[in-house]
């Protein structure tokens, strides 16, 4: 297999696994059994840290504590949840002490998903991966062997709690156990979903240091590359000592071959673990679905160097993914516009529904989610509401809160079966993003945040997205600079069938290995020249010129040497929220988008310029149905968004039949005139709060 060959698979997540994608079509099929998942609404609520070996074993533990566990397991406290419109509850289960161990509030749990069930909630179980070694060797003595050794002199454990060990969760000993556990849930417990927690900390470079691992990569770089390929690689072929490098300090750039080579092998090894256990939960039952944890999302963290997390090679091995990245939609005192609308388009995307904590503060009830988290769960994500607070938390939710988690469910009608109408793609390209965390990070998500403000519908996507770019009109690459032959190629076609792209700093000017071309591979498009190679250590310095655009035959080519951070980060640094101010040349980069999709975009928004409105514009084909989500992320603080034009460009043929406002936010629903012109339909809203959706009901145009 060569690199580019390889590159397909880690992003596809097809051959690297060694399993072929498991969503059958059968699966996909209406009548599926597992179809539940896109038919019902996702209203999540958990309990996974409450059990009495844990809280006793962490200390400084509160004494209403267990008395509180004890009241998660009652029926009232079920029946809150049932009244509250709880569709899903994940509780305790496997915490890693071991099932003898954890027997006895495992059986509590047993009693309770019984409970669940019969008031029609389904239940999650909660599966851990880190071994609390102190009992669990007691069980099983064997477990030393998968415990990953001292990396750097220190232990790897989790966090600050020293009797949770990291292990290589490659380990034949450790996969026989954890389907042991996996098999107990599915079978006793008639779970409906299998929670995998702490999947970001799985692939991380210290795991790897494990002796099987090291094996593992040998093999992997042996069976992978020819003799052939490693010399040209390497400078050498014969791998036996090869071992997975070490890091000890935060890296900018990655050159480094058998860094790159490690990186790849960490990813496929994650993914192919999770490629097993959604073949395992689905081969024990027919309606079973698999949920893990990757943590960070889109949020400017480099999760494939640092977790070993491509999330097109994770994604299709999951029905369902989680986020804990922070960032709760809002707008920062300095302006920021914070929001987790890159995590669910990535998700959306790959097929994965997202789940965060989105209501009631998170998981123990402090701060965090409101009013416009959960709008933005609703809009960007697919069929979720998230995770709406610990199982007593959620009962306390304020009341306006609650009212969003009704609005969902009797409107679920419109959230299903939809499909969002992008006018324009950003690519987030495997080796440009892996490999670099200085411009190309910075430029992405400055890139996205420009488009996020100006509401232009887009999606995020990724390398395999390439083969098949119809549904667009242009094409965004955001320093996108290590690309291949044959990506180059199908950027060339979207180009010469008319379409648009725009182009920054020193896209297309490195392989898919990082080494430097002598030009640009995208210059018959851009019609300028590279910079000066300063040499293999030195940054790269941008062209000093102005914005370019060129007419390619019907295409159309914006070129800008720069997007512009009003706030600086260090090279090595994650682009987190906190970087996230609009780049001050924001106007540029969105006039050149519009410049290259013809002028026009399918959905046209004009309000005040508080910087806070978002919107996505969506289909039900099915239902004859075009939506208009708006979302106002300064309405949790009491800042309302008056006057607001809408224009929408209707599908070839049609007209709307009626437009009908829609809000949880008190407001009765309303229906408004319409002003249709050059197959576009023109409306105002007069006012939003935090949440407001306009539902198109679309005809057909008479002849």
């Amino acid at each position: 297999m060569n690199r580019r060959e390889f590159m397909r698979d880690v992003a596809a997540g097809i051959s690297a696994t060694g399993v072929p994608s498991l969503v059958t079509a059968e699966e996909n099929a209406a009548g599926s059994p597992r179809s539940w998942l896109k038919s019902t609404p996702f209203v999540a609520v958990g309990s996974w840290d409450d059990m009495p070996i844990f809280f006793r074993r962490v200390g400084g533990q509160a004494t209403w504590q267990e008395a509180d566990y004890r009241s998660e397991h009652t029926e009232a406290t079920v029946r809150k949840l049932k009244d509250l419109g709880v569709t899903m509850a994940i509780i305790d289960f496997f915490k890693g002490f071991g099932l003898e161990a954890e027997a006895e509030h495992i059986g509590l749990a047993r009693k309770t998903a019984g409970l669940l069930h019969q008031h029609g909630i389904r239940v999650g179980l909660y599966v851990g991966s880190t071994i609390a070694y102190e009992t669990f060797l007691l069980e099983e003595p064997s477990a030393q062997e998968w415990f990953v050794p001292d990396y750097l002199g220190r232990p790897v454990i989790y966090g600050d709690q020293t009797f949770r060990k990291r292990v290589y969760f490659m380990h034949p000993g450790y996969l026989n156990y954890i389907k042991r556990v996996v098999r107990m849930g599915i079978e006793d417990l008639r779970a409906d979903l299998i929670h995998f927690d702490n999947t970001s900390l799985q692939g991380r470079p210290e795991i790897f240091q494990h002796p099987l691992a090291a094996k593992d990569f040998r093999d992997y770089l042996q069976s992978t590359y020819s003799p052939q390929e490693l010399k040209e690689r390497l400078g050498f072929s014969n791998v036996k000592y090869v071992v997975p490098p070490v890091i000890e300090r935060p890296v900018a750039v990655i050159d480094d071959p058998l860094f790159q080579l490690w990186t790849d092998f960490r990813c496929r090894q994650l993914n192919q673990y999770y490629a097993w256990m959604k073949a395992y939960v689905h081969s024990l039952s027919s309606t079973a679905v698999i949920d893990s944890n990757p943590s960070s999302g889109m949020a400017g963290t480099n999760t494939i160097w640092e977790q070993g997390i491509s999330y097109p090679g994770l994604f299709p091995h999951m029905e369902i993914s989680w986020t804990e990245e922070g960032n709760y939609a809002g707008v920062t005192p300095d302006g920021i516009l914070v929001s987790k609308i890159r995590t669910y388009k990535t998700g959306s995307i790959l097929g994965t529904q997202i789940v965060t904590y989105t209501a009631g503060g998170g998981y123990y009830g402090g701060e965090g989610g409101n009013r416009a988290s959960m709008a933005e769960s609703m809009v960007f994500n697919r069929q979720s509401l998230g995770m709406v607070g610990g199982i007593l938390k959620a009962a306390e939710l304020p009341e306006d809160q609650k009212r969003y988690i009704q609005f969902f469910s009797q409107k679920f009608k419109y959230y299903r079966d939809v499909e969002n109408v992008p006018d324009v793609a950003v690519l987030y390209s495997y080796a440009s993003m892996a490999f670099n965390n200085g411009r190309p990070a910075v430029s992405f998500m400055l890139f996205t945040q420009a488009l996020i403000q100006a509401r232009v519908p887009f999606d995020i996507i990724f390398d395999q997205h390439l083969q098949n770019l119809s549904k667009y009109r242009a094409l965004v690459l955001a320093d996108q600079e290590c690309l291949d032959g044959e990506q180059m190629n199908l950027i060339r076609e979207f180009v010469a069938h008319g379409r648009g792209l725009v182009a920054t700093e020193q896209s297309s000017l490195y392989t898919t290995r990082r080494l430097r071309r002598p030009d640009f591979g995208l210059k018959d498009l851009f019609k300028i020249s590279a910079p000066l190679w300063q040499g293999p250590r030195a940054p790269e310095k941008n062209l000093q010129i102005g914005p370019r655009q060129n007419t390619i035959g019907r295409g159309r080519v914006a070129y800008i040497p720069s997007v512009q951070p009003a706030i600086e980060k260090s090279p090595a640094a994650n682009m987190s929220s906190k970087y996230w101010k609009l780049p001050l040349n924001s106007k540029e980069l969105i006039e050149a988008v519009r410049w290259a999709a013809g002028g026009s975009l399918s959905l046209e928004v004009t309000a005040p310029d508080t910087g806070a409105l978002v919107a996505e514009l969506m289909d039900q084909p099915a239902h004859g149905r075009r939506l208009v989500h708006l979302v106002n992320y300064a309405g949790p603080q009491g800042k309302q968004v008056s006057d607001v034009e809408v224009s929408v460009e209707l599908p070839e043929g049609n007209r709307t039949r009626a437009i009908t406002l829609l809000s949880p936010d008190g407001n009765e629903s309303r229906t408004v005139a319409g002003r249709v012109e050059q197959g576009r339909v023109g409306f105002m809203v007069p006012c939003i709060e935090t949440y407001t959706m306009a539902v198109l009901e679309l005809e057909q145009s008479l002849a």
